[in-house]
């Protein structure tokens, strides 16, 4: 079948191209059981067994992460067994497709008009705070993209009659190659991307009948306005799709610009879903004695006033929850929770001067426990403000989790790691 008369799988199974896995298995599963050779009467039992082989392809490549990459990038060229990929399930779907329109569409010949094949996506990162998250953000821009070229319409000549373009010997006229791209340390990936001798197209025209404006390349670079909308309460790696933005091709329908949501840090509020958590900074009198007051501005600039009474005690990392104040949902007017961790200021060294305040203060707190009995007692010396971390450095036991030996001992052990024990 030729890119022309490409079947698009998403339309296939009937769903949108942002579809989540599970949409698209819930749209499979429907479908196998309409289209069940089982399921349907004798007479209609061969185009049955065709759309249910189709749709059985669709959703082996939709349904797996990479091959749906590769098919939203390169469509069903990047599964052409004749470029050393291919179907595991050892079947030609663009036959099946073929067979199955041919009866469901009325006879339909193959190689009969379609759709041309769809460009391929492209995807990008775009950051943004949690406060724009929280209250919703609409971001206009002006994007360079290439275009079919208004002059030559994507013909790439002059004169489109008199100009026949020529097969592009360096893909062999099927407009793609294959590319290695790093992807980490000592780590590439093939890939499968357009041929840049011919732009994709599988052809080229000689120079002397090339169009003027876009010198042959049959596409040109345009600066668009373009507005992108966040709706509130969206999430860390969510795909916001601008249908039909993405990089023109000739002979191609556009495929979509995507941005992958990146949620920055925040100084103030840590998100987990619809939920948000903070640190609630009272003081030691605060905590013994209550309090009444606005403990934090919110991402929408609200203050968050929490009045907690008097003889109940709040503890370091106790957590109070206030319904409703975390993240708005996407759909509707719920929110999700707040959380607030309980963090005590204590006061500073020497802030009672007095004798008398200190009696004053022992006389209103609980007093201490019962004295602890023992035949012989030691005084010791103490070092204030030690680092638990360093707690079994050295010492060869695997439950010290600070790793072997430090910086400032490499000169003892001969400048690196040495066995605790001999």
């Amino acid at each position: 079948m030729d890119a022309a008369d490409e079947v698009d799988l998403y339309e296939l199974l009937g769903v949108d191209k942002s579809a989540s896995p599970n949409d698209i298995k819930k749209a499979y599963r429907n479908l196998a059981r309409q289209y069940h050779p089982d399921k349907v009467p004798e007479e209609k039992r061969a185009e049955s067994e065709a759309k249910f082989k189709a749709i059985g392809q669709a959703y082996e490549i939709l349904s797996d992460e990479e091959k749906r990459r590769m098919y939203d990038l390169h469509g069903m060229a990047a599964f052409d067994p004749s470029r050393g990929s291919g179907s595991s399930a050892g079947v030609d779907l663009n036959d099946i497709l073929s067979q199955m329109f041919g009866m469901h569409m009325g006879g339909m010949p193959r190689g009969g008009p379609g759709r041309p094949r769809r460009g391929p996506d492209e995807e990008q990162p775009y950051k943004v705070t949690l406060e724009e998250l929280y209250k919703g953000k609409t971001v206009k821009f002006a994007a360079e993209k290439q275009v079919v070229c208004p002059q030559c319409k994507g013909s790439g000549a002059k004169d489109k009659e008199k100009s026949k373009p020529e097969r592009c010997q360096r893909c062999g006229g099927v407009g793609l190659q294959e590319a290695f791209r790093q992807i980490g340390p000592n780590l590439m990936s093939r890939e499968t991307v357009a041929c840049d001798h011919c732009q994709g197209s599988g052809t080229y025209i000689k120079e002397k009948d090339r169009c003027k404006k876009c010198k042959g390349k049959r596409t040109v670079k345009e600066t668009k306005a373009l507005e992108l909308y966040i709706p509130r309460g969206s999430m860390q790696g969510e795909r916001i799709v601008l249908q039909g933005e993405a990089d023109q091709f000739p002979d191609q329908t556009p495929g979509d610009l995507i941005f992958h949501l990146v949620e920055e840090p925040h100084d103030r509020f840590t998100r987990i879903g619809h939920d948000l958590s903070a640190d609630l900074n009272i003081t030691l009198a605060e905590a013994l004695c209550g309090f009444s007051r606005v403990v934090l501005k919110h991402l929408d600039g609200r203050g968050i006033h929490i009045k907690h009474p008097r003889g109940k005690v709040l503890r370091p990392n106790d957590v109070l929850k206030v319904p409703g104040e975390g993240m708005p949902h996407k759909r509707g007017e719920g929110k999700g929770d707040l959380y607030l961790i309980v963090k005590i200021q204590f006061p500073e060294n020497g802030w009672i001067s007095e004798d008398n305040d200190y009696e004053a203060l022992q006389k209103i707190l609980p007093p201490p426990a019962e004295p602890i009995t023992a035949d012989e007692v030691d005084d010791v010396e103490y070092e204030e403000n030690a680092d638990i971390e360093k707690m079994g450095a050295h010492q060869g036991d695997p439950r010290y989790s600070g790793g072997e030996w430090e910086d400032e001992d490499e000169d003892e052990h001969g400048g690196g790691p040495q066995c605790a024990t001999q």
